[in-house]
This record gives structure tokens, sequence and C-alpha cells, in this order.
């Protein structure tokens, strides 16, 4: 797992926005968690699942 730091201080609405919808861009498969202090978002985390198909013609 990879963390980013980023300053979200004084940042704009529209930039945490922007924020949500980056970590929303192509998740076929996951969660946005989205943690707020104090009324200030302070942490957006993305979890993304792939799912691996087996063969066809092998049994699982």
């Amino acid at each position: 797992m990879t963390a980013t730091i980023r300053n979200l201080e004084g940042q704009d609405e529209a930039s945490i926005l922007r924020e949500i919808h980056s970590a929303l861009n192509g998740l076929k498969f996951g969660s946005v968690e989205i943690t707020v202090h104090n009324g200030q978002v302070v942490q957006i985390e993305r979890k993304e699942k792939f799912r691996l198909q087996p063969s066809p013609g092998k049994n699982a």
C-alpha cells in the first residue's frame, strides 16, 4: 500500500471534490473512504479489488 501526503489545509471545496473524483476515476471494484475531523476532510483512502477469473477449461 502506498500513501501520498497532500496538504489539504486551505483547500476549497472544489479542490477536495477533485481529489475525490480522482480517487473514483477508473475504480471498478472497491471503495473510497473519506475521513473528516472537526468538519474538515483530512484523508481520502482508495481500496481497489481485483477479481481474477479462472481460465476456461481449468478446475478451480
